[in-house]
Formats: structure tokens, C-alpha cells, sequence
């Protein structure tokens, strides 16, 4: 049986937000549990990084340590805040030291109406799919 860990739900940091966001959606699944505690922690650091992220509009994170893998999904006014978010620590130095730690990352991105905060059920259906894209490729 897995243990799952409490999503942390959809959170936006502002009202002030543009009619469309960028979203993404992001799987990455990790070769050892070894590494799950210490991603975990990075996770959680990047999260609260990404909530005072400029052009941020909001972010969601789901862990699940038995399964090792970790699911994000964000949105964002552009690419560029996006992008810039990414080259910031604690991300940046997240992304050096797991990069050859993970077995599996998937990533996808949509423009979405932002009357309503992007779901979980959709950027599934869209990882699965951009996973699927990639395999036949």
C-alpha cells in the first residue's frame, strides 16, 4: 500500500493575475529512495521559492515518497517568468544535484484560462501524454 503525502493544493500568491496563464506540469521520478528525503526537502524549499517567484500565478506540489516521484504544476504570466524562476536558487542548485539522480522527467505546458486554477486530473492526462509523445519519438 503507498503512503501518499498530503498535496500541497493550488495556491496563488496574488489576485492580480492575467487572463491566460502558462501552466506547467512536471513528473520526476527518482532512481533511489536513498534520494527521496533530500528531494523531498528541495521540493518543499523550491515550492516556497516559486510563491514569491515574480509573474508567478500559482503552484501546486504532490509527493509521493513510496512511489518516488513528485509532480508539480505551476502557472506563470509568460515563459520569461518562467524561465527566470527556474535560473534562481534554491532551483537551480536542485536541478544540478538531482539531475542524474532521476530515472524519469516528463514536462508539459498549456495555456489555461485563468478563471479557474489549472487541475490535477488534466496535467495527468497531459504528462501521460507528453510521455507517450516522447516514447514514440
Amino acid at each position: 500500500m503507498e503512503v501518499l503525502m498530503p498535496t500541497l493544493p493550488w495556491t496563488q500568491p496574488t489576485t492580480d493575475v492575467p487572463a491566460t496563464a502558462l501552466v506547467m506540469a512536471s513528473r520526476f521520478t527518482l532512481n533511489s529512495y536513498r534520494d527521496v528525503p533530500g528531494f523531498l526537502l528541495a521540493a518543499l524549499r523550491i515550492h516556497r521559492q516559486m510563491l514569491r517567484a515574480p509573474g508567478v500565478v500559482g503552484v501546486s506540489l504532490i509527493a509521493r515518497p513510496t512511489a518516488k516521484t513528485f509532480y508539480t504544476l505551476s502557472a506563470w504570466r509568460d515563459r520569461a517568468a518562467l524561465d527566470a524562476a527556474v535560473r534562481e536558487q534554491p532551483h537551480a542548485a536542485t536541478m544540478a544535484r538531482y539531475r542524474t539522480s532521476m530515472s524519469d522527467a516528463v514536462f508539459t505546458f498549456w495555456e489555461h484560462d485563468t478563471t479557474t486554477p489549472p487541475g490535477w486530473p488534466e496535467a495527468h492526462r497531459r504528462l501521460e501524454e507528453a510521455k507517450t509523445a516522447a516514447n514514440d519519438a
